[in-house]
């Protein structure tokens, strides 16, 4: 069913059709059919998609809408938001993971039907997999009834079926002192179905929370005024004139009423069981196991670490944690029905999990300013340096990354926290989606507010915020999880570090991304050193640059334990993997740094040091780094790396230079005989792909496989595949001999033949392909052709901070093959030459800097 409320941008458009933007401009001022704005503002327009879309197909611009393209159309275009629309989208897309029968009996109908079904449906798959905030014990995403609702991250309480504040794990508020509670005893009554007795807060002379063994149940007269009871009587902490959720008994718990607003969402209501003493008490959240559901929180503590487990300074008495995941209702979900529907008949094409991954990676793709992402193969490689685990924390998840590189193993359990509401609800449903694992998340500041104050994990995986101010310095002076020392100001990364120590079990394993500062900055000398001396800190990995945002500084990973004994004469682990850069935007060799720094730890684990490696690795006495300064950077205590044969190797370095520089003498072109100027008849890139002499194809997706990716980069350097793609459920451009590529950022009139060698790797981003029809184009004709710097400069369009170049108005001669031809082997002859100077520009800076290298270190006389 098409959405006739879906809007769409120009961009979009230019999407759809496959033009530039500037090509919808020119159809907008030529055609006066062409659909007019909908929405959005003067200078940035929006369209219903619908009328662009039959537009479309009118001019014969497009055939049909590929189901992709038209769903993630209706997601970005919805009148929430995306962010709204991916959180509704992939409720619905675990639900037909989960239950695929379910949603079909629930879309059959229309979409109001669907919008009043899918709440209860929702509620019965979200609340085993998503779970509750066990940190604090509890079941359920925020009760039995997870506050519907609420949309994200709302922080709704429960109303029934496990009690008000059902996220303390307790069976029924104030149950852990002994009462009944709320929900009365061990087989509460079901909601709206009980005795007479009057619902809690229902008035100023009901008996209240806390009152006593035999404390009335929620909801439990027909004639109380309970919640949902639907009478203007005030129930649970709601407005005195909400109309009941669940008036309709045929509509599976949802609330179709479009009025209808949700429970506990009044500002003003008193909170239920806020007497000051409940988190208060030093034994309250100190169960024998971990995330413990019992009842009575004053179990005997564990591991000996009585004050691991107390509520952090910050942390409102009384608050329960605010669950990251609730389900929508009704007139939430109607707007979405016909996104929801889409979103189905694709799942039902790719996959569930991997229709969710295509439009979050579109989202994220489209918004890269807005979320700081760890790439897949760094949250690779920090999860197996954790090792295998049961029970993994995230606590600062953003969108998932990295606990989805864990392992999985039976019974999982996965933690996460964020601060931003948005990114912990995507994360629960990615995991969930991802894995059987049981998946808790919560939103919150988790140095200010921690969701899982009672949580002891196998490991702890972390890519903190860097360079955080306002971390909660003054309010957390006497924080215990301080164990090593109270974090001054500008070191926020240590108080993460901190965090993640007090968080594991006793052998336990944390990695964290940390800015390079952190191993040296003064301010954290202390720390730092306390963290060495009592065997806390493991090792301190240096990463290429490029290998994570901020790309342009070389990271470092940090790996921890939990100390179960203090080593006799510790040791920590230095590597440094800054040879395995890559160049500019391609990225670091991730094979390489992978298998270098697991090789290392992995040795270093199993003896307690590890053998010196020049220039990569070695185990550091922890003595011997208790100075003034502490400094863990690894590149100023690893011995340089060996000048293979010194003096030799340079000899050969300069050998090739000068068979180089002979080749490129030999490949110099002619003189230039003069020529009066062409007038050719002209043709474009865009005519030539609508007639079919060409594909033009744009890049960006990393695919199933793992191949090489060509980046803009490699083709501006001539240089072979160096770059990497996430993996996508999006097919990757492969390009194959004979293509030609053209970069459309940076402004520089640059086409390259792929060759053999090159042929197979995947199209990196900003790159468009070329696959010419032989018979009637050569390539090496159009190459040369498109690389006319007047002919860049008619086809780009000028930003305030960057060039973009639009292929399809690049021109080229219409010229019979013959001609083409001829054309085509002056260009290849330029191509050699160009790839000579540049291989002997890369020999002389390899020559010049080994020898100063030489020079200075000593390996190479003077003489």
């Amino acid at each position: 069913m098409q959405d006739n409320a879906t809007e769409v941008t120009a961009a979009g458009i230019a999407r759809l059709a496959g033009v530039g933007r500037a090509a919808v401009s020119n159809w907008r001022r030529r055609h006066a059919d062409f659909p007019k704005p909908v929405g959005g503002t003067e200078t940035s327009p929006s369209f219903a998609l619908a009328e662009v879309e039959a537009w479309l197909r009118k001019q014969g611009k497009l055939a049909e809408v590929p189901l992709r393209e038209r769903v993630w159309q209706q997601l970005a275009g919805h009148p929430e938001g995306p962010l709204t629309a991916l959180v509704h989208t992939g409720c619905v897309l675990l639900l037909i993971h989960e239950r695929p029968t379910v949603w079909l009996d629930a879309s059959a109908g229309s979409d109001a039907r669907l919008a009043a079904m899918l709440p209860g449906a929702l509620e019965k798959v979200l609340t085993p997999r998503v779970g509750g905030v066990r940190g604090r014990g509890g079941t359920g995403v925020g009760g039995a009834r997870a506050g519907v609702g609420v949309g994200v991250g709302a922080g709704a309480g429960g109303v029934a079926g496990g009690g008000v504040n059902a996220a303390y794990g307790r069976p029924a508020v104030s149950g852990a002192f002994g009462q009944a509670g709320v929900n009365g005893p061990s087989n509460p009554p079901a909601v709206n179905t009980g005795s007479a007795s009057p619902g809690v807060n229902s008035g100023s002379e009901t008996s209240g929370v806390n009152s006593g063994s035999v404390a009335s149940s929620v909801n439990s007269g027909a004639a109380s005024p309970g919640v949902n009871s639907g009478s203007v009587a005030p129930g649970v902490n709601s407005s005195a004139a909400v109309p009941g959720v669940d008036p309709d008994p045929t509509a599976l718990g949802v609330s179709p009423a479009p009025t209808v607003p949700a429970v506990n969402s009044s500002p003003t209501a008193s909170t239920v069981n806020t007497p000051p003493t409940v988190h208060n008490d030093p034994a309250v959240h100190n169960p024998a196991s971990v995330g413990g559901d019992s009842a009575v929180h004053n179990a005997a503590t564990v591991h000996n670490r009585p004050t691991v487990h107390s509520t952090p300074p910050g942390t409102p008495a009384g608050s329960p944690p605010t669950p990251a995941l609730t389900p929508p209702t009704g007139p939430q979900l109607l707007p979405s029905a016909p996104l929801l529907r889409g979103a189905a008949e694709l799942a039902a094409e790719i996959g569930a999990r991997q229709t969710f991954e295509f439009l979050l990676g579109r989202h994220l793709d489209a918004n890269p300013r807005q979320y700081t992402l760890t790439p897949a193969e760094l949250a690779g490689l920090m999860a197996d340096l954790a090792g295998p685990a049961r029970t993994v924390l995230d606590p600062a998840c953003g969108t998932g990354a990295l606990l989805r590189a864990v392992d999985p193993r039976p019974g999982q359990e996965l933690y996460a926290q964020d601060n931003a509401p948005e990114l912990a609800a995507l994360s629960a449903l990615r995991l969930a989606l991802h894995s059987r694992a049981t998946v808790r998340a919560a939103v919150g500041d988790t140095l200010r507010a921690d969701a899982h104050p009672g949580l002891l994990a196998d490991a702890v995986l972390c890519h903190p915020p860097f360079n955080e101010r306002n971390w909660g310095h003054d309010e957390l002076a006497y924080d215990p999880r301080w164990e090593y020392g109270f974090p001054a100001r500008t070191e926020s990364e240590l108080a993460w570090v901190q965090h993640a120590l007090a968080r594991l079990t006793d052998g336990g394993t944390a990695v964290l991304l940390m800015p390079p500062a952190a191993a040296s900055r003064r301010s954290g000398r202390r720390i730092r050193a306390d963290l060495l001396r009592r065997g806390a800190l493991r090792a301190v990995v240096a990463l290429p640059v490029g290998a994570a945002p901020p790309y342009n500084i070389p990271l470092h990973l940090w790996v921890l334990r939990r100390p179960d004994r203090t080593p006799a004469a510790p040791e920590v682990l230095l590597v440094d993997t800054g040879r395995f850069a890559g160049e500019a935007r391609g990225g670091p060799d991730w094979e390489a740094v992978r298998e270098a720094v697991l090789d290392a730890w992995r040795a270093f684990a199993r003896e307690g040091r590890l053998a010196e490696r020049p220039g990569l690795a070695r185990s550091v006495p922890v003595i011997e780094l208790l100075d003034d300064d502490v400094d863990l950077a690894p590149a100023r205590h690893l011995p340089p790396a060996a000048v293979a044969d010194g003096a030799e190797q340079l000899t050969q370095v300069r050998e090739r230079l000068g068979e180089t520089l002979r080749l490129a003498a030999d490949l110099t072109p002619p003189p230039a005989d003069p020529a009066p100027p062409a007038r050719w008849p002209l043709t474009t890139v865009g005519e030539l792909a609508r007639g079919g002499a060409l594909v033009m194809r744009t890049g960006g997706n990393g695919g199933h496989a793992r191949v090489p990716v060509l980046t803009d980069h490699d083709v501006l350097a001539g240089t072979a595949p160096s770059g990497t793609l996430p993996e996508s459920e999006e097919e990757a451009v492969l390009t194959e001999p004979g293509d030609v590529v053209v970069p459309v950022l940076g402004g520089g009139a640059m086409a390259r033949v792929i060759d053999g060698a090159t042929g197979g790797a995947a199209l990196g981003r900003n790159l468009v392909l070329l696959r010419p029809d032989r018979t009637a184009l050569d390539p090496w004709f159009l190459a040369g052709f498109l690389r006319g710097t007047a002919n860049n400069r008619q086809a780009s369009s000028y930003a305030s901070t960057a060039t973009r170049l639009d292929v399809r108005r690049l021109h080229l001669p219409r010229l019979p093959l013959e001609e083409q031809l001829r054309y085509g082997a002056r260009f290849r002859a330029l191509d050699e030459f160009e790839r000579a100077l540049r291989h002997a520009s890369r020999l002389g800076e390899q020559l010049v800097r080994g020898m100063y290298d030489g020079l200075t270190d000593g390996t190479v006389a003077p003489d």
